[in-house]
């Protein structure tokens, strides 16, 4: 069975604040996933986390973690397999003090507008090429390196509305119940649960994506 390794550290941060069965039509087709097993529905009502007023697949991820580099080619897969109404969003889990900055990171990244096309090279940079890239100052230099201007990088990396952003984000996580990454979300609905391989999560992920559609 897949199993997940990155696992959520609890931790008090930023001045103590802790960082810390949907109906489907009857059919006499068995449907291919479990619930419970492949995945879950989270308890009370969806947690969404934008709100694009379109069907949302959520990847809950860090760059710290080897299992996301790994995943991060089938999530860019998926990602441009998903049906028109439906959005793909990327969500950094702050889950240990060694996380945050990669956090912090994400963030900056998204608001100059170079996700795009750094987000599968800082994992290549990282965990295949070995580059030391742990803390702020090493993302810095990355970012660097694929012509964004440090300086500005930095400020919106350590700023207050940052800072902000990363606690609720850690609060959506805790709603969602994940506790490894990579987790995908469909909807603030559902969580892919125990599957088998990357692969696997990637096609729960697109059928789960279907039911919402049909549902609308």
């Amino acid at each position: 069975m897949f199993k997940r390794f990155a696992r959520l550290h609890v931790l008090a941060l930023f001045g103590g604040l802790l960082l810390t069965s949907a109906c489907t039509a009857q059919s006499s087709t068995p449907a291919p996933y479990t619930e419970g097993s492949e995945y879950v529905t989270l308890p009370g009502p969806a947690q969404r986390y934008s709100s694009e007023g379109k069907v949302e697949v959520v990847e809950v991820f860090s760059y710290g973690c080897i299992h996301c580099a790994q995943f991060a080619p089938v999530a860019e897969k998926l990602r441009k397999q998903l049906p028109a109404g439906v959005v793909f969003k990327l969500l950094p889990a702050p889950f240990s003090a060694e996380w945050v900055p990669f956090a912090r990171a994400y963030y900056a990244a998204k608001q100059l507008g170079v996700v795009d096309r750094t987000h599968l090279q800082l994992f290549v940079d990282k965990f295949s090429q070995h580059y030391p890239i742990n803390s702020l100052d090493e993302l810095a230099d990355f970012y660097a390196r694929e012509g964004v201007d440090r300086t500005e990088f930095m400020r919106i990396a350590t700023s207050a509305e940052t800072t902000a952003k990363i606690k609720s984000d850690f609060e959506l996580i805790r709603k969602w119940q994940v506790d490894g990454t990579p987790t995908i979300v469909v909807n603030g609905k559902y969580r892919v649960a125990a599957v088998h391989s990357f692969d696997e999560m990637s096609a729960v992920t697109q059928w789960l994506v279907k039911r919402e559609l049909g549902g609308k």
